[in-house]
C-alpha cells in the first residue's frame, strides 16, 4: 500500500483518497503529497492522526468511540464482561476498536489477538470461552472474523448462551442478524466513505469548497430489527 501511494503522488493527481491505516508505514507518503501541493483526504481509518500529516478531512467513524458504543450496547443486553477478538493487531483502527470495548466495559473486557486464519480464529474463541466461563460477551472486528465465530457458535449450540457483536458487514453477517444468531453489527456506511471523498475533492479542484470539519460516517447499528432493510440495500450495493 505504501508503494502504490508513492505511485500515486509520482503521477501529480488533482487529489488523494486514502485509507490511513499504518501512520508508521503511510505518513510519510501522506506527507509528501501534501508538500506537492496535492490535497489529501482520509477515509476509514487513521482519522485521530491524519491531520498531522496534512490531510485536509477525515471521512470515517471514530473506530474507538465504535468500540466503545459496542460495549455499551452489549451492557445494555446483560453482559458484565466481554471480548474483543482482534484478527490484526498492529493496525491503528482494528487496536482502537479493541481499546474503546475494554474501556467501555471499564476494564471488564480482554482482547484476544488471533491470526487471518479462520480456522485460527474459530479455535481460539472456542479455547478462550471454554477457559473464561464468565465471559458473555464476544466481538469482532469484521467479516473476517465474524463468519468463524457465527460458525462455531452454530456447532456448538451456542448461540442464545452469548451476546455476539461485530463491526462491519457481510451475507454472512446480515444473514445471521436477520436469523437473531447475532446481535449487532456495526455500520460505518462504507459507501459514503467512498462517495463522499469524491465529490467533495471535486468541489475543492472546482471551486475550492471542503467540509469546515471531519465527516462522521458512523457509528451506526444493523440489528435484527432492521436486517431486511440493509439486506435488501446491500443488493444494491449501497450497504
Amino acid at each position: 500500500m505504501q508503494q502504490l501511494v508513492q505511485a500515486a503522488v509520482a503521477s501529480q493527481p488533482d487529489g488523494l483518497i486514502l485509507s490511513f491505516t499504518d501512520e508508521n508505514a503511510l505518513g510519510g507518503a501522506v506527507q509528501n503529497a501534501v508538500d506537492n501541493g496535492i490535497p489529501v483526504i482520509t477515509i476509514n481509518s487513521g482519522g485521530d492522526v491524519a491531520r498531522d500529516y496534512g490531510a485536509r478531512l477525515h471521512i470515517g467513524q471514530s473506530e474507538y468511540e465504535a468500540g466503545k458504543q459496542a460495549a455499551e450496547r452489549m451492557q445494555e443486553l446483560g453482559v458484565e464482561k466481554g471480548v474483543c477478538v482482534n484478527h490484526e493487531q498492529g493496525n491503528q483502527g482494528l487496536d482502537q476498536r479493541c481499546d474503546g470495548f475494554v474501556e467501555g466495559f471499564d476494564g471488564n473486557a480482554e482482547q484476544l489477538a488471533t491470526t487471518y486464519d479462520p480456522t485460527n480464529i474459530r479455535n481460539a474463541i472456542i479455547a478462550y470461552l471454554n477457559e473464561n466461563s464468565d465471559v458473555r460477551g464476544v466481538l469482532t472486528l469484521g467479516a473476517l472474523a465474524a463468519d468463524p465465530m457465527i460458525r462455531a457458535m452454530r456447532e456448538q449450540g451456542a448461540t442464545d448462551m452469548f451476546t455476539l457483536g461485530t463491526f462491519d458487514l457481510s451475507p454472512g453477517i446480515l444473514e445471521a442478524l436477520d436469523a437473531g444468531e447475532l446481535d449487532f453489527a456495526i455500520d460505518q456506511q462504507q459507501y459514503m466513505q467512498g462517495y463522499l471523498p469524491v465529490m467533495f475533492l471535486d468541489q475543492f479542484v472546482k471551486n475550492g469548497l471542503l467540509p469546515a470539519g471531519d465527516v462522521a460516517t458512523g457509528p451506526g447499528f444493523v440489528t435484527q430489527e432492521n436486517a431486511a432493510q440493509v439486506i435488501e440495500l446491500s443488493s444494491q450495493g449501497i450497504r
